[in-house]
């Protein structure tokens, strides 16, 4: 019976370990671009382009959103409005998952926002 409960633990523990694996930092501009170029991010209520070229441009809820991004020491830094507020400027890690897209504010240190790219 404890071999049943190490192995079940065991397994327990390696799912766990993979699904924190799961995302990948994106290191470079380049990979950025490549994961975002010609796709819209959507989460509920949200949808994005953000190109190449450094714009940023879609709807919050039913509010407009604008803004600009550049890559700055491996982060994305971006300065953004959504509904005439200012959101400011923050620098965001950015992670991929196959389709999945994940900005976490503060250079990894904040709130994170997962997206799907469609």
């Amino acid at each position: 019976m404890k071999k049943v409960i190490i192995i079940a633990c065991a397994s327990v523990l390696a799912m766990s370990q993979a699904a924190f694996a799961e995302f990948q930092k994106v290191e470079s501009q380049a990979a950025f671009v490549s994961a975002i170029d010609g796709k819209k991010l959507k989460r509920p209520l949200v949808e994005l382009s953000v190109t190449p070229a450094g714009g940023i441009s879609g709807t919050g809820a039913v509010w407009e959103i604008s803004g600009s991004w550049s890559w700055k020491d491996g982060y994305f830094c971006r300065s953004l409005e959504w509904g005439g507020d200012d959101l400011g400027y923050n620098c965001q890690e950015v992670t991929l998952n196959g389709g999945k897209i994940r900005f976490t504010s503060d250079k990894g240190a904040g709130q994170s926002a997962d997206f799907t790219l469609r």
